[in-house]
């Protein structure tokens, strides 16, 4: 029997459900991004960080953090090769617990503070 999936940490839900192509109307040609794969897009490539810290902040192994950034890459890729349509929903994740209006930017929320020394307790 496999091992239980561990919830990923994710500081905040996605501003947006999804995306459209221009001149796409149906539901027919959807991709659906989960919401631990969008956390990882948004703390790699939007906030620039590492691997690791993305890891360390999510409180999953670098490694796990390697495999969901792959799968949202090549959503991605699909989305923009093909213009389908994107869809942000579900996943194994558990939100932050300190939901404060930095949550997400390193600023204010303690979650997203954390250095590899302070890593999360295996809850």
């Amino acid at each position: 029997m496999p091992r239980p999936r561990k919830c990923r940490r994710v500081c905040s839900l996605p501003a947006i459900a999804g995306v459209m192509p221009i001149g796409s109307c149906g539901q027919e040609d959807c991709l659906v991004m989960s919401v631990d794969e969008y956390e990882t897009v948004r703390l790699i490539d939007w906030e620039g960080k590492t691997q690791e810290e993305c890891a360390v902040q999510m409180g999953i192994a670098r490694t796990t953090v390697t495999g969901i950034y792959m799968s949202a890459r090549r959503k991605l890729a699909d989305v923009l090769v093909n213009g389908r349509r994107l869809v942000i929903e579900g996943g194994d994740f558990a939100l932050c617990e300190h939901r404060t209006p930095g949550c997400g930017t390193g600023q204010a929320c303690p979650c997203c503070k954390k250095t590899k020394s302070e890593e999360w307790n295996n809850e």
